[in-house]
């Protein structure tokens, strides 16, 4: 089993996570890299995972900068001056878990090709550097400065009134700082780092953000932020108090950032393809990792997730929940409400459910039944990188493994609900049949 999952090491604290696996880490990634940054966000194991991580790079011979409680995009935008930067996270995941994000200096996470060759080192007997040779570790303390800076110059500033639901995560650190350096009136929800994160759960989804909606529509605001635990993730509220879904996000940052072409997810909506037509569209596996990489392969002006990753190549290749909230404050300032964008938006029914099967069962095999069963023949197109997703024209279906739980995920979409319902019932039907084939 490997280490590594779309996004760097991540496990529960002390079972997966532990600081014997983070000092093997920090040994292993020191056989290549030499100078190193290391930020966390408040999670309360961060300091253990952190030292045990900086305690394998000295062993190396590093030399280590620390940069404390940060968000990841900070982390990643500090990294530009280093080999590569490490951050201590465990993102959206609740606060048992704990992991290590690794980050090459013009802030791509690591590619699949550098995460096996670092789990090859971690499983091998690494021997350390000599006494004389130990390394050094020193501290900064302006690296949420510099990258306040870096995103203070590339926005134009709005007097908007937003309230900012920090979670209790890094973006306490950075985000409400920005937006009021821009000249808005900020009401900060959860503003406390806090590694029990007690306001709410991090994953910045709709049913955590009851308190911000409400926040929102109490303080007339402009607009909503949510983050989550490291602030990678942004993710919004509107005017009126509604939830901003992450395909009407992403959507809405399309018709101003993209000219050319655009990366996502096979699973986006059909929102986001109409409107930005003649736009060429980049589909990769679910990860943002993937999207980053594709982003940076093809050039493209600007990638992203409906999770709430946004990836600005301009800025960087991390995606950045800071700049991400910075944005979208400059571009409802310069063109009016979000509410009113969000309903001008095409709007297509969607449908997703699955079905499961037992622990035991082979979902490769499973998933090589569906492909032989789906109806590709009459396919506008056909997408194999992440599960299988068949185009139809008037609509499409995506049908993938879960990576959580022994589980067949369905999405449908299409232009009307009874071409939807037909689609999923039909995909759901082929699902369960090749589940019962293989429990034979």
């Amino acid at each position: 089993m490997s280490l590594f999952g779309s996004s760097g090491i991540r496990g529960i604290v002390n079972e997966l996570m532990t600081p014997e696996l983070a000092l093997q880490a920090g040994k292993a990634l020191g056989l290549k890299h030499k100078y190193v940054v290391v930020g966390r966000d408040p999670r309360t194991s961060g300091p253990m995972v952190e030292n045990a991580l900086i305690s394998g790079l000295l062993a190396m011979g590093a030399r280590v900068t620390r940069v404390g409680l940060v968000s990841t995009p900070t982390l990643a935008h500090a990294a530009r001056g280093y080999d590569c930067g490490v951050m201590i996270t465990a993102s959206h995941n609740p606060p048992e878990y704990n992991g290590l994000k690794f980050w090459n200096p013009d802030g791509m996470a690591f590619s699949l090709a550098q995460q096996e060759d670092l789990e090859k080192s971690i499983n091998s007997d690494i021997k350390g550097a000599s006494w004389q040779d130990m390394g050094t570790e020193n501290v900064r303390h302006d690296a949420v400065r510099e990258h306040m800076d870096s995103i203070l110059k590339n926005v134009e500033h709005y007097p908007l009134k937003v309230v900012v639901d920090c979670g209790c995560g890094a973006a306490t650190t950075i985000t409400p700082y920005v937006l009021r350096e821009m000249g808005c009136r900020v009401v900060t929800l959860n503003g406390q780092p806090d590694g029990f994160f007690p306001a709410r759960q991090p994953e910045p989804v709709e049913e955590n953000l009851d308190g911000l909606k409400k926040a929102v529509i109490a303080m007339e605001a402009d607009l909503g932020i949510a983050q989550d635990g490291d602030a990678d993730r942004m993710m919004a509220v509107d005017d009126e108090g509604r939830f901003v879904s992450g395909d009407e996000l992403m959507a809405y940052f399309c018709q101003y950032e993209v000219k050319y072409s655009l990366v996502c997810p096979v699973d986006v909506s059909m929102m986001v393809e109409k409107s930005v037509n003649g736009v060429k569209i980049y589909r990769t596996r679910i990860g943002d990792a993937f999207v980053s990489e594709e982003v940076k392969s093809v050039g493209a002006d600007f990638g992203g997730e409906t999770s709430g990753t946004w990836i600005f190549p301009k800025m960087s290749f991390c995606p950045d929940g800071i700049y991400a909230a910075a944005k979208l404050v400059e571009l409802v300032g310069k063109n009016g409400r979000l509410s009113d964008a969000v309903d001008a938006l095409p709007k297509f029914p969607l449908r997703r459910g699955g079905v499961k099967f037992s622990q035991s069962m082979d979902k490769v095999k499973i998933m090589e039944l569906i492909k032989g069963a789906i109806d590709v023949k009459s396919a506008k197109d056909v997408n194999t990188l992440d599960g299988l997703r068949v185009d139809y024209g008037g609509g499409w279906v995506l049908i993938r493994p879960s990576g959580t739980e022994p589980k067949i995920r369905i999405t449908a979409e299409a232009e009307d609900v009874d071409t939807l319902t037909t689609l999923y019932d039909r995909s759901e039907s082929i699902v369960k049949r090749c589940v019962k084939a293989c429990e034979q």
